[in-house]
């Protein structure tokens, strides 16, 4: 979604492609965050909820998860994929000049300051991918049930990461967090290739590794904090190693599950 009405408000005519049934592989996702209007972030994610989550899905796009970034009322998050790039712009194009995106787009776009801050990922390996069941999202009219704490990650890179860093964090980084409690469910590096759905801008240039994990509650990620800096492998080892990969500090998103997003946290959470 762009808060530049402009960009998106062409009028055209596209085949609907339908969504897929079951697990959704995303060799593509998006990481959107969203500054919003102050105390307008309830009615976007109403509306969303409402409106744009399976007309997304009908477009060929997988809405993943939509959140409330904890400790910052004005911000929303939310991640959709795409099994390619080429799927990606189909299904923008079938949304964004569709007939639920212009009836809605300008009720979305009046609650936002800013939604250009957008990162393109793929799976950094084959066991880097989310496995997330589509039939699995709550529906319309389920009610509000805690959804834990999803924890996005974001290291960024002077160039392009390499497989010698994704060894290392699958190596070393994911087994220590697991130990301190994380549900990983999955990680990823920035896509390269060219935005081909240039009316909605994404961030380019950025070599980014993101990783993402689940908490049941906020005294389990308390916990978890806890024991890593409890951890002599954290704290000795793997911090210091860290900081000689990283161009600058690690980013942290603390994000509150909404009422119907897919990913949250389960008991039964895939692990990687």
């Amino acid at each position: 979604m762009s808060d530049t009405n402009t960009q998106i408000n062409k009028e055209q005519d596209v085949s609907q492609t339908p969504g897929q049934a079951g697990e959704a592989y995303s060799g593509i996702i998006e990481l959107r965050q969203y500054t919003l209007k102050p105390g307008r972030r309830d009615e976007l994610i109403a509306l969303f909820e409402e409106h744009f989550i399976e007309g997304q899905e009908q477009a060929g796009a997988h809405v993943l998860g939509q959140f409330r970034r904890r400790n910052r009322p004005d911000q929303f998050v939310w991640l959709r994929g795409f099994t390619d790039m080429e799927a990606r712009r189909l299904a923008l194009q079938n949304f964004y000049y569709g007939p639920i995106w212009r009836e809605h787009r300008d009720a979305a776009n009046d609650t936002m300051i800013d939604s250009d801050n957008v990162l393109l990922f793929k799976p950094a390996s084959r066991t880097g991918e989310f496995h997330l069941e589509l039939n699995n999202r709550p529906g319309k009219d389920v009610p509000e049930a805690a959804g834990g704490i999803i924890i996005a990650t974001l290291y960024t890179f002077a160039t392009p990461v390499e497989a010698k860093f994704v060894e290392l964090f699958e190596k070393g980084v994911a087994p220590v967090q697991r130990v301190a409690g994380a549900a990983i469910s999955g990680y990823f590096v920035t896509e390269a290739s060219e935005n081909t759905f240039p009316a909605l801008p994404v961030r380019e240039g950025e070599h980014i590794f993101a990783w993402f994990a689940s908490f049941a509650d906020e005294a389990a990620y308390e916990s978890y904090l806890s024991a890593l800096s409890e951890s002599d492998a954290w704290t000795a080892a793997l911090t210091p190693t860290l900081q000689e990969w990283l161009a600058r500090p690690q980013e942290v998103l603390e994000l509150l599950p909404a009422r119907r997003s897919l990913m949250r946290h389960h008991s039964s959470a895939h692990n990687i």
